[in-house]
């Protein structure tokens, strides 16, 4: 049965656990330990829907390939439409392997004139291949101002450090997205990027004036409500100017209802940030209490909850014992109503060409690349390197994420250029042996980049671990040496001692692409 022919959400009379259930978004798929593929979670999924009508899921870790048929299965099992949502921020590729990745946001700020435009193209590509997939909400754009360098997990998922710059592309990409049928969520209201603290791992605090939070984290937000974004997320952040009792903005009501739908004037769906992380579970003795708070705040829907059922017993206790008012779950409900109309009012055509967006995908990922990396520092011009000459290349990726290419593609575009290179890949915790063994490469060799991942990622540290990194300072110092940062340009702040530096703002395979290039040509 289509989702047409099914009612959206339950009516009236249905019973009060069918209304709440349809308020919590599941994990379907896992890039967190255990890993599990979408495939993988099918059966686990549908005995959770075969239980309660969970509202929708949230995607992790499919692929383009798969992916799509088993959406389709549980759509057809599940009693109401399910809403698929997905953190898309790097383009569908980042949930559903085997598609291109954009590189990160930062990396469109780099561009300079004309980067709405390719905002704006980059999130009609990703919502046409989500809604082919079977997507119907993307957790972007990331709205938040990386004010503070510090920030270990917005930093390159930001569209830079100004709000007006912020603003003005995630308008974009909100625009672009709804050309193509892909519903969008502003995040992370009222902003994370004034924090040293992730909140995956902390609930972070930002003491800035309510004056500075107005003219420095806001403006996104309004732009974003302004282009029609018809989610916002919260965060797990504390803002005492806004809420001096303390609580995070998911469990404020003076946040997100005096400020986000009051001042902000926002009447769409309120989604959380992950209930998994510990900015949110800090202080609570039960999910369960920690989503009749988040409810009673203005939240709209609970983003992946780890015990859905036991949740679902709890806010049922909570209705009947007053604690949660029938009123608050009835007008949740409608916004989630309202996103389904949305979702599902125009089903997506048979007329998606796979191989033009595909193509169109991979030279904008690259076009973007290209234009943004950039020659932070080049003494005794040492770039461009020489093909003719040997090359030691030395990868320090310290995430192992299943979006990752495997193999990472630097060495294999760098093999194509160069007759004489030893290349190496090393992860968080190398051996003595394997480090000893990249330093008598770099000292044989007559050229050397050192090229290392720094970029923020769920429950993983941001940047390298002061192991790697005196390990690394000792290698520049002993040869000339090219340091090139996939990913946040203070990166390269510890290794002032190489001879050149490169930032590419993103690890994503084009913008490997674009340093091997960038290396052995002039701009």
């Amino acid at each position: 049965m289509s989702a047409a022919e099914r009612p959206l959400t339950p009516t009236a009379e249905a019973p009060l656990r069918e209304k709440l259930a349809q308020l919590l978004f599941v994990r379907i798929g896992s890039n967190l330990p255990p890993i599990r593929t979408v495939e993988e979670d099918e059966d686990r999924v549908l005995e959770l829907l075969e239980q309660v009508p969970v509202g929708g899921l949230c995607l992790f870790n499919g692929s383009f390939a798969n992916t799509p048929g088993t959406l389709a299965r549980l759509q057809q099992r599940s009693k109401y439409p399910l809403l698929i949502s997905a953190d898309m921020e790097r383009g569908a590729g980042q949930q559903l392997r085997g598609y291109p990745l954009f590189p990160h946001a930062m990396a469109f700020d780099a561009l300079g004139v004309g980067a709405a435009d390719a905002v704006s193209s980059f999130g009609r590509l990703t919502a046409e291949t989500a809604r082919a997939a079977g997507v119907h909400i993307d957790y972007a754009p990331t709205a938040d101002v990386n004010s503070d360098p510090r920030n270990p997990i917005i930093s390159t998922r930001a569209f830079g450090t100004r709000p007006e710059r912020v603003a003005e592309l995630a308008a974009a990409f909100i625009r672009g997205c709804r050309e193509g049928g892909l519903r969008t969520a502003a995040k992370h209201c009222p902003g994370h990027g004034d924090t040293h603290e992730d909140s995956h791992h902390a609930r972070p605090v930002v003491t800035a004036s309510r004056e500075v939070l107005q003219d420095r984290e806001l403006p996104p937000f309004r732009a974003a409500i302004e282009a029609g974004v018809p989610l916002v997320m919260s965060a797990h952040v504390c803002y005492p100017a806004l809420d001096e009792s303390g609580q995070p903005a998911t469990f404020s009501r003076q946040i997100l209802g005096d400020l986000l739908r009051g001042e902000l004037g926002f009447d769409g769906a309120v989604v959380t940030d992950s209930l998994l992380m510990a900015g949110a579970k800090i202080g609570f003795d039960s999910e369960g209490e920690m989503a009749i708070q988040a409810l009673n705040a203005g939240v709209d829907i609970l983003l992946d909850p780890a015990e859905p059922l036991a949740t679902l017993e709890a806010l049922e206790a909570a209705v009947h014992d007053g604690r949660l008012c029938a009123s608050r779950i009835n007008e949740a409900l409608l916004r989630v109503e309202r996103l389904k109309e949305l979702a599902f009012q125009n089903e997506i055509s048979s007329t998606f060409d796979e191989a033009a967006n595909r193509r169109q995908t991979e030279e904008l990922a690259l076009d973007v690349a290209r234009r943004s990396t950039v020659i932070v520092r080049n003494e005794h011009s040492l770039l461009p390197f020489n093909a003719n000459q040997s090359l030691c290349v030395v990868l320090i990726n310290p995430f192992p994420l299943p979006s990752n290419a495997d193999p990472p593609p630097l060495g294999i575009y760098l093999q194509s250029k160069f007759d004489k290179l030893r290349h190496f890949e090393i992860g968080a915790e190398p051996s003595n042996d394997t480090l000893q063994q990249v330093v008598q490469a770099a000292g044989e060799a007559q050229q050397r980049l050192v090229a290392i991942v720094v970029k923020p990622a769920a429950w993983h540290q941001f940047g390298l671990s002061p192991r790697l990194r005196d390990w690394l300072q000792a290698l520049i110092e002993r040869s000339p040496t090219a340091v090139a940062c996939l990913g946040a340009p203070q990166g390269l702040e510890p290794y002032s001692a190489a001879a050149a530096q490169l930032c590419t703002f993103s690890d994503v395979p084009a913008s490997q692409f674009a340093l091997a290039e960038r290396i052995v040509s002039r701009p």
